[in-house]
């Protein structure tokens, strides 16, 4: 067993995991009950693309330009709701490691956009907490939810096909 797997030091990331979970919690609650609108961010993100040092990579600002603002109604509702999603996944331990995931890729767009803030931190966490694997979810609905999904799918890959087609 890995040092990281121990149940005692799992405590350390459920409580990183939990901390994280309130972030997202936060962030998106405050988007779905302030009428978030992405339109601003993705246009300040567009300004940030020219100078010597561009905070926006020039790619990344075609990926806004040609896809992100001509759909920033999809985006205005992907944002809020993703973060929520992920925040009480990670809160309750639940697809722990889609929400690590989806998070990570939430802090790497915000940051690709120019946006610092608190994204390095929490991008930090999720890939340190993805590298602990199931010990992020040992104290959480993971720890129960995987053995049970695992077993479902494990019956269905070994129940007896018939083949009624064949003569």
């Amino acid at each position: 067993m890995k040092w990281y797997h121990d149940s005692k030091i799992s405590i350390i990331w459920a409580i990183l995991r939990i901390w994280l979970g309130v972030q997202w919690l936060g962030a998106g609650i405050e988007k779905i009950t302030g009428g978030f609108d992405a339109s601003g961010f993705l246009k300040g993100a567009l300004a940030q693309t020219g100078g010597e040092n561009p905070a926006v990579q020039g790619w990344y600002a075609s990926f806004i330009s040609h896809f992100a603002l001509p759909n920033v109604e999809l985006f205005n509702v992907l944002v809020p709701y993703g973060e929520l999603l992920v925040g009480i996944g990670l809160i309750v331990g639940l697809a722990t490691i889609p929400a690590l995931l989806a998070g990570a890729l939430m802090n790497l767009n915000f940051m690709l956009a120019g946006t610092t803030s608190t994204n390095p931190v929490l991008y930090t966490v999720a890939i340190i907490l993805l590298f602990t694997g199931s010990a992020s979810y040992f104290w959480g609905l993971d720890r129960f939810a995987v053995p049970a999904v695992k077993k479902f799918f494990h019956k269905q890959a070994h129940k007896p096909h018939i083949n009624k087609g064949a003569a």
